[in-house]
């Protein structure tokens, strides 16, 4: 059995592998080669007056991997100065986080790995955005928008200029030594012109991909910044508002992202940032959590809320990929990819590439399997 560090992670995965990994992963879904389990959380009151123990979960499987990946995070909601209202978390004390994935061979149930998601994590969710560019942005698009500086601003950076031309990047973060940080660093890996601007709705002005990659609580922009022909993505429910669903002329879902599952009072959709939590605690207690419309004009109520736009159900990726016209079929659409659902899929399939290529190298470090085996029948 392996353990693969998150600098191992990064010298050996890229972008380029990563997406074609999740790709050829969800295109087995419909036939049963490949099967997913939604994310859903648990909280339980923790030591902080204003925030809450979170363990999260999700899994998948596909090409003779299993993975599970786990994450446990005191989570707490903070204003800051300037009004940003934001999800913070940590392990322990703050700048330390615990998030693993645990690598099963699903043809004798063999425990395999155990890897630190947090380069991985960045990875497979900036490879999901770069698989809705190449199969719903404009064939010729080469000017993005980024709102956000963040480890996760980088990924989805990254994949768009594998799958499209892109030679100019505008970011805008509300720190602005972040977005300095964030276009210095980026222009220098990638090749292209990365530029700082000073808000929001400078960033998105003429660009033809839009992505959001923020912590944030509220939505990140104006409906009136989204123009015909763009191409839009996101990493949190809450960057988006009513206003902006309603203008996109194809949605289409990575996968299926919710739980059809009653709610009780200890089972929720949309507290934080969950999409599916169980809570424990005090009735006091939970209202640390924020609701699922803590605002005005937020459509977090709306069960279908990330799933609208223009006309009916909306397909998922591989419908797309078979079935092209309910993709994007011409230039002034508006488009978004809902780059959520198939999360534990995204875990076997890019965990089970990393963890093949450490075998092939002879990298990570041994353990004894027989750590984890017992001669106990449960």
């Amino acid at each position: 059995m392996l353990i693969i560090n998150n600098d191992l992670v990064e010298q050996i995965l890229t972008m380029k592998d990563c997406i074609k990994a999740q790709e050829d992963a969800f295109l087995k879904i419909s036939e049963g080669g490949a099967i997913h389990r939604p994310r859903i959380d648990m909280y339980m009151p923790c030591d902080r007056d204003d925030g809450y123990f979170r363990w999260g979960t999700m899994e998948g499987a596909n090409d003779g991997y299993f993975a599970i990946r786990m994450k446990s995070d005191i989570i707490y909601w903070p204003t800051e100065e300037s009004g940003n209202w934001t999800e913070e978390k940590y392990c322990r004390e703050p700048g330390t986080f615990c998030g693993l994935i645990l690598l099963i061979n699903t043809k004798n149930a063999e425990p395999l790995a155990f890897i630190n998601d947090g380069i991985l994590q960045h990875f497979r969710v900036g490879g999901g955005a770069g698989i809705g560019v190449k199969y719903l942005s404009r064939k010729e698009s080469s000017v993005v928008g980024m709102l956000g500086s963040g480890g996760m601003a980088r990924t989805f950076l990254d994949a768009f200029t594998c799958v499209r031309d892109i030679k100019k990047c505008k970011v805008y973060s509300p720190t602005a030594d972040h977005r300095e940080e964030y276009a210095s660093e980026m222009a220098q890996k990638l090749g292209i012109e990365v530029v700082a601007v000073e808000s929001p709705e400078e960033a998105l002005r003429d660009v033809d991909i839009v992505s959001s990659c923020t912590d944030s609580m509220e939505p990140v922009y104006d409906p009136d910044w989204i123009k015909p022909g763009m191409h839009v993505t996101n990493l949190g429910r809450r960057e988006i508002s009513d206003g902006v669903m309603e203008k996109f002329d194809v949605v289409v879902r990575q996968g299926t992202a919710g739980l059809q599952m009653r709610q009780t009072e200890r089972f929720q959709a949309e507290r934080g940032l969950s999409p599916a939590a169980y809570i424990g605690g005090s009735v006091e207690e939970m209202e640390r959590i924020p609701t699922k419309n803590p605002n005005p004009g937020f459509g977090g109520d709306d069960p279908e809320f990330m799933d609208r736009g223009k006309g009916g159900d909306k397909p998922d990726f591989a419908t797309m990929v078979q079935n092209p016209s309910v993709g994007r079929t011409n230039p002034d659409q508006i488009t978004f990819y809902r780059n959520v659902g198939n999360q534990g899929l995204q875990f076997s399939s890019v965990g089970g590439l990393v963890y093949r290529i450490c075998r092939e190298r002879g990298l990570g470090q041994e353990i004894p399997t027989d750590w984890f085996l017992q001669d106990i029948r449960d």
